[in-house]
């Protein structure tokens, strides 16, 4: 089998995926475009492995160690944009500018010229947000 092969598909999919990244908005489009970067580079690993005949297998032992390293990321990247969407309503990225709480009613949810909250504000969105859990 030709190298170009799995190298054109490993370029497709990784193109596939930098476009998910940067043109999604929501947070689990843009882990699962991530996804599928990472399946790009362990197609090219094993490509390259098989292709050079390597006796020790690099490639597949570093292509093992890249999917361990993305089920740890699915893992956490779930687990905090869910977090931010019970905690937000949103899983919008372009929404999520900042790690303020969000703004009381009344507010525009937008502004930028918002205050730093005071620790009365802190308080007051804590119990709120206790009283909707």
């Amino acid at each position: 089998m030709h190298l170009a092969y799995p190298a054109v598909l490993a370029v497709l999919l990784f193109c596939t995926g930098l476009y998910g990244v940067l043109a999604r908005r929501n947070a689990i489009l843009m882990l699962m475009s991530v996804e599928l970067m990472l399946n790009a580079v362990n197609l090219n690993l094993v490509a390259f492995d098989v292709w050079l005949r390597d006796t020790l297998h690099a490639g597949q032992a570093l292509t093992l160690f890249t999917i361990a390293i993305a089920a740890a990321e699915i893992g956490i990247g779930l687990a905090i944009v869910l977090l931010v969407y019970r905690n937000r309503g949103t899983s919008d990225v372009d929404r999520l500018r900042d790690l303020a709480d969000p703004p009381s009613a009344g507010q525009d949810p937008m502004d930028d010229s918002m205050a730093a909250p005071t620790d009365n504000d802190a308080d007051q969105a804590r119990r709120a947000r206790r009283q909707t859990a």
